[in-house]
C-alpha cells in the first residue's frame, strides 16, 4: 500500500494553513472590527430606526435586516482578505516562489480561495452570533442558507483575486471595494425590499447580483424573499463558473504574475 503523501494535497495544505494563520495572527483587524461595525448597524437601524419602520417584507425591520448583514460582513471580509493577500504576495515578490512550483495552478487559486472563504464565514459567524443578541433567529432551511453563504463567499473571493491580479499600487486595491463593492452590497436588498421601489428601479434592482445574494440567504433563513430561489441559484452559480474560468485563465497566461 502506497502511504507517500500527496505533493498536490501537502501543497494545498500549506497555502491554507499560511492564509489561516494570517487571518488568525492579526485577529484584531481581521475579526474584531466587523464586529463592531455591524453591531452598530444592529443599535441604529434595527433597534432605533426599526422601531419606526416596523415590519418589512412580513418580518420585523431587526430580523429582516439580520441575513443583509451577514452577508455584507461576508462579501467584504471574502473580497477583502484575498485581494489583501494575494496583493501582498505579489508586492513583497513570494508569490514567484509558489508560482515556480509543480502545484497546479488551480491548487494554489484553491488554496488562497480557502483561506478567505475561511475568514468570510468566521466574520459571518461572529455577526450572527452579536445578531442574536438583538433578534431571535430561526433558520428557514440550513441547507439553503450555508449553500447561499458559502457560494457567495467563494464568488467574492474569486473576485478579490481578479482584482489583485491587475492591481499595481495599494490604491488600486481600495477602488473597487469602494466605488463598485459597497454601492451594489447597500443597493442589494440589505435594508430594504425592492417591493418598496417603483417599476422601473426595481428592474434595474434586477441586474445586481448582491439582491440574488441576500435574498437568497434571507430565503434560507426566514423563508421569505424578493425573488425567487431558483432564479438567486442560477445568478449565483453563473457568477461562480464565469468568475472561476476568468481567474485560472489569469493564472494560466500569467497576467500580473510573471514579468
Amino acid at each position: 500500500m502506497n502511504t507517500t503523501p500527496n505533493p498536490t494535497w501537502i501543497g494545498y495544505q500549506t497555502i491554507v494553513i499560511k492564509e489561516v494563520k494570517r487571518i488568525l495572527r492579526i485577529w484584531g483587524q481581521t475579526l474584531v472590527p466587523p464586529a463592531i461595525t455591524m453591531t452598530l448597524y444592529f443599535i441604529i437601524f434595527g433597534n432605533l430606526i426599526g422601531k419606526r419602520i416596523g415590519t418589512m417584507g412580513g418580518l420585523d425591520y431587526m430580523s429582516f435586516i439580520v441575513p443583509g448583514l451577514v452577508m455584507m460582513s461576508v462579501i467584504t471580509n471574502s473580497y477583502g482578505n484575498m485581494v489583501s493577500s494575494f496583493f501582498g504576495a505579489k508586492f513583497a515578490h513570494h508569490i514567484e516562489e509558489i508560482l515556480v512550483s509543480p502545484l497546479p495552478d488551480a491548487v494554489i487559486l484553491a488554496g488562497y480561495v480557502t483561506g478567505a472563504v475561511f475568514r468570510g464565514l468566521m466574520v459571518g459567524a461572529i455577526v450572527t452570533t452579536v445578531a442574536l443578541f438583538f433578534t431571535h433567529l430561526q433558520v428557514h432551511n440550513p441547507w439553503i442558507t450555508v449553500s447561499i453563504v458559502l457560494l457567495t463567499s467563494v464568488i467574492f473571493s474569486l473576485a478579490g483575486f481578479i482584482n489583485a491580479i491587475f492591481a499595481r499600487k495599494f490604491d488600486d486595491i481600495a477602488i473597487v471595494p469602494t466605488f463598485i463593492l459597497t454601492p451594489l452590497t447597500y443597493l442589494g436588498g440589505v435594508f430594504y425590499s425592492i417591493h418598496l421601489l417603483p417599476d422601473f428601479w426595481q428592474k434595474v434592482s434586477l441586474f445586481n447580483p448582491m439582491l440574488y445574494m441576500i435574498n437568497g440567504f434571507r430565503y434560507g433563513m426566514h423563508g421569505v424573499s424578493d425573488l425567487s430561489i431558483g432564479t438567486a441559484y442560477t445568478v449565483i452559480l453563473g457568477f461562480l463558473v464565469v468568475l472561476a474560468a476568468i481567474s485560472l485563465w489569469l493564472m494560466k497566461k500569467g497576467v500580473g504574475l510573471r514579468t
